[in-house]
């Protein structure tokens, strides 16, 4: 009988007695039955699977980054005779190199503009950057190792960076270290359907080209990314731990249709079948300015209000009430100076309202109702309308409240340089 070796701890000894005390009948039976059907063949849904792996799956790689810490004596400064003799011999037994973290995710190889480039997340690189931009920090390195060879890491650099949509565009150092492996093809993720088929590959737990498949679970699901800006991502249940962050998510053709970056984690669990992909279209359009290099951000590309804001579901019952707010509507609290919203002429809070003596309160400013007619409930649905559902240079009407009286204000949006406001905003 052929035997299979188990990763569970359990008792071998204990287990052959009790199968050795069931005697011949049963034990014989299924021993008998224990056959390999030669004449079955994998369903269409399988042989799919393993054909885009064995297509793409080279394209896919391991990203290494490693940021050499600063020392931290807490003597530093004192001469040597004052320095302690146990910390002395401590110094001189481990030297004075600094420690190195080491962190790991997941990229791919795209072309764009005729050269080889890869994508990842910005957050899988941010420790090794310096603050607000695309320079390696002192003693930081990033490497990637492809699975044609990985043993071998191949050193690249940073090109550009969008915090934004949590995008990285890295470049091989040296051009002569690309395997030969397409790149991959990038969909149309606006044409996504919910239900269709999703794969993810991956580097989990550094457990490197892993694979893992589910379905698009939902398209347009908001979700705050490093940027600290709202993002509508694809929602799958194709399995995502820490490692596959930068990892592409891949539709039955083998085509990117996202970028793997985020899970719900509940009770602290790595895996809840809630893992969630940057849009293919927000890295179509952010590819340009990563190109030029630096840092970019949905400004880039994208036109904002420049307004801070809280939906009035959030606000207080009792407050809606004393200030005789609407049911549904998004309070504005506060208006980014120069921006769209501020020349249009948007009101933000201008007082502080005091609630039972303890919580304090930004009394809403104009409300916004509706845009073009449709109507508005949440900050997402400004966002929706706004960021991603028109493009610099629309004109939009906005009905607002503002004391008390409904007004009609046309905005002709445009792309701003300022993206000071970023959570809780439009």
């Amino acid at each position: 009988m052929r035997r299979t070796k188990r990763l569970i701890a359990v008792a071998p000894v204990t287990l052959a007695l009790a199968i050795a005390a069931v005697g011949p009948g049963p034990a014989a039976f299924a021993q008998d039955t224990i056959r390999f059907d030669e004449a079955s063949a994998l369903l269409a849904n399988e042989l799919n699977t393993i054909d885009v792996i064995d297509r793409f799956g080279a394209s896919v790689v391991a990203v290494s980054i490693a940021v050499r810490g600063e020392t931290m004596s807490p003597f530093e400064g004192l001469p040597d005779d004052e320095v302690p003799d146990d910390y002395r011999r401590f110094k001189q037994f481990f030297g004075d190199e600094p420690p190195v973290q080491q962190s790991s995710g997941s990229g791919f190889l795209i072309q764009f503009e005729g050269d080889p480039f890869l994508i990842t997340n910005f957050h899988v690189v941010e420790a090794a950057l310096e603050p607000d931009t695309a320079e390696y920090r002192e003693g930081a390195a990033i490497s990637v190792t492809f699975p044609a060879d990985a043993d071998e890491a191949v050193a690249v650099a940073v090109v550009g960076v969008n915090p934004s949509f949590d995008l990285a565009l890295l470049q091989l150092e040296d051009a002569s270290d690309l395997p030969v492996t397409p790149p991959l093809a990038i969909a149309d993720s606006d044409s996504l359907e919910v239900g269709q088929k999703a794969i993810a590959i991956g580097n989990p737990f550094g457990l490197e080209s892993t694979v893992t498949s589910g379905i698009v679970s939902a398209v347009g699901r908001f979700m705050t990314t490093i940027g600290q800006v709202p993002v509508p991502m694809i929602q799958t249940d194709a399995a995502i731990n820490p490692g596959n962050s930068g990892g592409p998510l891949l539709d039955s053709r083998g085509r990117l249709i996202g970028i793997n970056t985020a899970i719900i984690n509940p009770q602290g669990r790595s895996f809840a079948g809630l893992g969630f992909a940057v849009p293919s279209n927000l890295l179509v359009e952010a590819l340009g300015n990563l190109e030029l290099g630096g840092v970019t951000d949905v400004s880039s590309t994208r036109p904002r209000l420049g307004i801070a804001a809280q939906s009035l579901d959030m606000v207080p019952f009792a407050l809606r009430e004393q200030l005789d707010l609407p049911d549904q509507g998004v309070a504005v609290i506060d208006v980014q100076p120069g921006s769209v919203a501020d020349k249009a002429g948007f009101r933000g809070s201008t007082e502080t309202i005091t609630l039972d003596e303890d919580f304090e309160f930004p009394a809403p400013g104009d409300i916004i109702v509706a845009i073009d007619g449709d109507q508005i409930d949440s900050v997402e649905d400004i966002t929706m309308k706004v960021t991603y559902g028109s493009m610099a240079g629309d004109e939009l009407d906005f009905s607002i409240i503002r004391d008390g009286e409904e007004l009609s204000i046309t905005i002709r949006l445009e792309l701003s340089t300022d993206n000071t406001f970023a959570s809780d905003a439009a």
